[in-house]
């Protein structure tokens, strides 16, 4: 769908989707510290596990590995989850539209709005 810009009629509008990226990038964030942060707990039962079987480079290497893993993990699902509702609110919220051609920022008419309280 063309969405033209309600101040010059200009078609040269862009999305700028400021929610969804920053929601991203928290996300990402948090859900690696999560990931991590759980995954080093758990790597305490793999490095014992490791340890028995392969010795102390078995430990280390079981409690890394748990460690990145987690990590990677984590940051994919809280970067696609924070980027979910960073989109909702580019759309409910924000003014995500954005003319090239005289820098109006607005909402597309067909945009949800929220309800007043």
């Amino acid at each position: 769908m063309s969405v033209s810009c309600p101040n010059c009629g200009s078609s040269q509008v862009i999305t700028r989707d400021l929610g969804r990226k920053l929601g991203g990038a928290t996300g990402v964030v948090a859900g690696s510290t999560l990931g991590v942060t759980g995954a080093l707990h758990g790597g305490r039962t793999g490095a014992t596990m490791g340890f028995a079987v392969a010795g102390p480079l078995g430990g280390g290497v079981g409690a890394l590995a748990g460690a990145l893993l987690g990590g990677l993990a984590g940051g994919a699902a809280g970067g696609l989850t924070g980027a979910r509702l960073g989109e909702q609110i580019d759309q409910r919220v924000l003014d995500n539209h954005q003319c090239q051609a005289c820098g109006q920022t607005f909402r597309a008419p067909d945009d949800p709005v929220l309800p007043a309280d």
